[in-house]
């Protein structure tokens, strides 16, 4: 067959070019990243085998082999796991083939433009093979797939573009020889690459083995083991080193940060499994993709079965990596038969309870650990509380809210504690930053009275909040909907609090009704309704949602997810009757009405643009702030 000269995909072009332009601090990582991907290839095969014998080939003895040719420059790194056919090649060589490619781009796009030098996308996006390029000028594969007798050679020089050709007498397997730099020729020394597996390998199940080159007038040694090849979550805890725990979290995880919580242990009983979990230091990339699927690797006596078991683990917990080994599954269990056993989901309900009740104990261990950790996975683990009824009081507690009283996230517990007297509710608010909703007009009645209001910033705010009537017997209020309960709480200060009991004469109130007749026919079907506020004590008006109605920050997410569906108009225009502005207009109203249509959509705008919003026409509205200004200053 002759030779093919096929291009990378853009963004395996973008990687490369940085792995081959850009200084690394650690260039030795890239043999971590490809003895782990001889490992899986070979667990692959091993589950394979299991109801296919006949893809061993008679050869069932797994390993992976390390050997250098100092002559040539090269060293190759050999498995006999599953292999690799054409078209293999292509998906696994030549494109990143996931869901989780728009965020690699992202990723990667950031990492250019920062300059740092990080190669944590690597491994996170599947792609720990290209970590070759950042010692060798040209890489070569000769691969065969396990069951099919066509063999095929892959090189490249990272470039641009590789070459496919059929080859023959090809092995099953995959051998992968990198053609070093001449600044990388020190990771040909043996001593170097005992290290290098002893530190970053010693955990892999597979046995790594290194053949020496005879030196001269010497007789070839035989290929020696370099790693324990003992599954790590089966030795005893005490033997276990912090830096293999964290090892075998790089192993698993493909990152490069440190683990900020490990679970090691052993469940004993009717059911019998071990679990060896790690929360990550740092977010992986794909948390928030649409599949939400848990990574935790499922073996069966030690035997690789799935690395991505989605009834492992709830999807609220998908930030965890790591494994579970059962002895109590059958090993030809198939991924149909996995979503219907009921020992996985006993697995399941072991695997959340001492997770959560590990991480419930770091957060009263660990306080400023531990805000670290909900920095980082709060808003995916908050969504545990919409969807897991049973658990649901327990990640409550866990959970931690910035405040109108606090910059530091704080527990609802610590705020019923501070809950002023009288006050009978816990009060939210929704929207997209903290400070901006701790400045917004609908909270300044709370905070004008003491009353803490939590600042809630994530998408899945919106949806919790409504599968939780109440924490500690103390119910959840949205501030949109909670204005009537001011009346019961005095203000902090007290000249504004005895001014809020000064009583208006009826020409007052007569003049008010006759400003809120007059908005309403000026703003038409803009607004549902315009009425008095109960809630503002320093801004002149404030847009809520009418009762009953979705909450102005859902609706937004609403459309942002479809512009072409907007919201229909439900919006109420709260008036602070107390205002110079309003006092203003309402005698403005009462008299020859001179600008009160102007001034009626310019509140709207106002209030508006403090949800967040543009104007609906921006154009209109600097005309008519420009005129506003124009006869403010002549």
């Amino acid at each position: 067959m002759t030779q093919e000269t096929l291009s990378f995909q853009a963004e395996v072009s973008k990687l490369l070019d940085i792995v081959v332009h850009s200084l690394y601090s650690d260039r030795q990582i890239f043999l971590r990243e490809l003895i782990s991907n001889a490992s899986d290839a070979c667990d692959k095969l091993r589950y394979e085998g299991l109801t296919q014998p006949a893809l061993l080939e008679g050869d069932g003895e797994f390993k992976i082999s390390l050997s250098v040719d100092r002559e040539a420059g090269t060293l190759t790194i050999a498995d006999n796991g599953i292999g690799m056919n054409r078209q293999d090649l292509i998906d696994n060589l030549g494109t990143i083939a996931r869901s989780g490619t728009q965020a690699f781009s992202e990723a990667l796009k950031a990492q250019t433009e920062k300059k740092s030098g990080d190669v944590s996308l690597i491994g996170q996006f599947g792609v720990g093979f290209y970590s070759a390029f950042m010692v060798a000028d040209s890489v070569s594969v000769a691969t065969r797939k396990a069951g099919e007798t066509e063999g095929w050679t892959w090189v490249s020089d990272g470039k641009g573009a590789f070459t496919i050709e059929e080859t023959e007498g090809v092995a099953r397997g995959a051998s992968i020889t990198l053609h070093m730099r001449e600044d990388a020729k020190d990771f040909l020394e043996e001593f170097k690459l005992r290290n290098i597996v002893k530190t970053y390998s010693d955990h892999i199940a597979i046995p790594v083995e290194f053949t020496a080159p005879p030196k001269e007038g010497e007789e070839e040694k035989g290929p020696e083991r370099l790693n324990e090849a003992s599954a790590l979550w089966t030795r005893p805890r005490d033997q276990i080193t912090t830096e293999q725990y964290t090892e075998f979290y790089h192993h698993v995880s493909h990152g490069f940060d440190e683990p900020w919580h490990v679970l090691h242990y052993r469940a004993e009983g009717v059911l019998e499994y071990t679990g060896l979990m790690f929360v990550p230091g740092q977010k992986p990339f794909d948390l928030f993709t649409p599949e939400r699927k848990p990574r935790v690797k499922l073996y069966v006596n030690r035997v690789f079965i799935t690395d991505d078991c989605e009834e492992l683990l709830p999807s609220y917990l998908r930030f965890v990596r790591g494994i579970v080994d059962s002895s109590d599954l059958p090993l030809n269990v198939s991924r149909e038969m996995l979503q219907d056993d009921p020992r996985l989901r006993k697995i399941k309900g072991g695997l959340t309870k001492r997770l959560l009740d590990d991480l419930s104990k770091r957060a009263k261990d660990d306080e400023e650990g531990y805000l670290t950790f909900w920095e980082n996975f709060g808003a995916v683990l908050k969504e545990g509380i919409y969807e897991d009824f049973e658990r649901k009081d327990d990640l409550l507690k866990m959970a931690r809210f910035r405040t109108t009283a606090s910059d530091k996230p704080v527990s609802l517990e610590t705020v019923v504690g501070r809950m002023k007297e009288g006050q009978t509710a816990l009060y939210y608010v929704t929207g997209d930053d903290a400070s901006a909703l701790a400045r917004s007009p609908q909270v300044e009645g709370f905070v004008a009275r003491g009353v803490e209001v939590l600042l809630l910033t994530d998408p899945i705010d919106e949806f919790w909040v409504g599968a939780v009537p109440s924490f500690m017997d103390k119910p959840l209020k949205s501030v949109a909907q909670a204005g009537q309960d001011l009346d019961t709480l005095p203000l902090e200060d007290d000249a504004k609090e005895a001014e809020s009991k000064e009583e208006s004469t009826p020409a007052e109130e007569g003049k008010i009704d006759g400003l809120i007749a007059r908005l309403k026919v000026a703003l038409g079907d803009a607004v549902a309704d315009v009425k008095v506020s109960k809630r503002l004590t320093g801004s002149p008006v404030c847009l809520v949602a009418k009762d009953g109605a979705m909450s102005l920050h859902l609706q937004k997410l609403m459309r942002q997810a479809n512009q072409d569906s907007p919201m229909p108009s439900d919006r109420v225009l709260e008036i602070n009757t107390k205002h110079a502005v309003i006092k203003a207009l309402a005698d403005r109203a009462a008299g020859d009405g001179e600008g009160v249509d102007d001034a009626a959509h310019l509140l709207l705008d106002q209030a508006r643009i403090l949800e967040g919003e543009l104007p609906t026409d921006p154009v209109t509205f600097a005309k008519r702030l420009t005129d506003a200004m124009g006869k403010g200053l002549v």
